[in-house]
C-alpha cells in the first residue's frame, strides 16, 4: 500500500469488534472506506476471521489484542492504528461485559468486573481518542436502552451504561474547538451471543415483542447507526441515540 493511499484513508478503532455488533460495525465500516483496526480481549481466532472477512470483501484491517481498562494495552493498540494506517479518526467503543440478577443477590465480583470494562474501559479508550483523534473525526460509545426502561436484573448493567452516557455527554463538550464529535449509541434487545446467553424462548419472545416493530434487533441494525455517526453524522454531537425499534 502506498503512503498516499494510507493517509487519504479514515481510519477506524473498533473495541470488541470480534463479534456481535462490535463485529457487524466493523465490517460495516470497512464497507465505507475505512482501514479498521479490531480490538479484541481474547478469542483471537474470532478475531482473525473478522479480519479475514473485511479483506475478503476488498477492505483493510488487521487485529489486536488489548484489555480496554488497560491504559497500557489501550495505549499500545492506538499506536499500532497509526503505525499501521496513519492516524485515527474514528473509534467505536463496543467492547462491554453484562451479568443479569436482582441487585440484591448480584456477586460484588461481577459488579466489579462490569465497573472495570464498562466504565473504566469507556474512560481509558475515550481517553486516548481525546488525546490522538484527527480533526473531523467521531467517538461512538455504546451506552443501553435497559438503562431508561429501567428492567429487574438489571441494575448494576445499567448503572454502568449511566456512566458512559455521563462521560459521553461532558466529553463531547470537552473537545469543544476540536472538530470531534462523541455520542452514543443505546441499542434494545438485539439478537447477539451475550444478549441471548441465559434466556429461555419465552423472555426473548416477550422482549423482542416490546418493540411496535415486534421484533429483536439485529448487529446489522446497529452497524448503520454506526455507519452514520461515523460518517455523515457532523451535526449530531453530545447524544445518546436510542436504537431499540420504538421500545423507549
Amino acid at each position: 500500500m502506498s503512503e498516499q493511499n494510507t493517509t487519504a484513508r479514515r481510519v477506524a478503532i473498533v473495541t470488541g469488534g470480534s463479534r456481535g455488533i462490535g463485529r457487524e460495525s466493523a465490517e460495516r465500516l470497512a464497507s465505507d472506506g475505512f482501514a479498521v483496526v479490531i480490538n479484541y480481549a481474547g478469542n483471537r481466532t474470532e478475531a482473525e476471521s473478522a479480519v479475514a472477512a473485511i479483506t475478503a470483501a476488498g477492505g483493510q484491517a488487521i487485529a489486536f489484542r488489548a484489555d480496554v481498562a488497560d491504559e497500557v494495552a489501550v495505549a499500545a493498540l492506538f499506536d499500532t492504528a497509526e503505525e499501521s494506517f496513519g492516524g485515527v479518526d474514528v473509534v467505536v467503543h463496543a467492547a462491554g461485559v453484562m451479568t443479569l440478577a436482582p441487585l440484591v443477590d448480584t456477586d460484588l465480583d461481577a459488579l466489579d468486573r462490569m465497573h472495570r470494562t464498562n466504565i473504566r474501559g469507556t474512560f481509558v479508550v475515550d481517553q486516548q481518542a481525546a488525546r490522538r483523534l484527527r480533526k473531523g473525526g467521531a467517538i461512538v460509545n455504546f451506552s443501553s436502552s435497559v438503562l431508561a426502561l429501567a428492567m429487574p436484573g438489571y441494575s448494576a448493567y445499567a448503572a454502568t451504561k449511566g456512566a458512559v452516557e455521563a462521560m459521553t455527554l461532558i466529553l463531547a463538550r470537552e473537545l469543544r474547538g476540536r472538530d470531534i464529535t462523541v455520542n452514543a449509541v443505546a441499542p434494545g434487545p438485539t439478537a447477539t451471543a451475550m444478549f441471548l446467553d441465559g434466556k429461555d424462548e419465552q423472555t426473548i419472545a416477550k422482549l423482542a415483542g416490546q418493540a411496535p416493530l415486534e421484533r429483536l434487533g439485529t448487529p446489522q441494525d446497529i452497524a448503520e447507526v454506526i455507519s452514520f455517526l461515523a460518517g455523515p453524522a457532523r451535526w449530531v454531537n453530545g447524544q445518546v441515540l436510542r436504537a431499540n425499534g420504538g421500545i423507549v
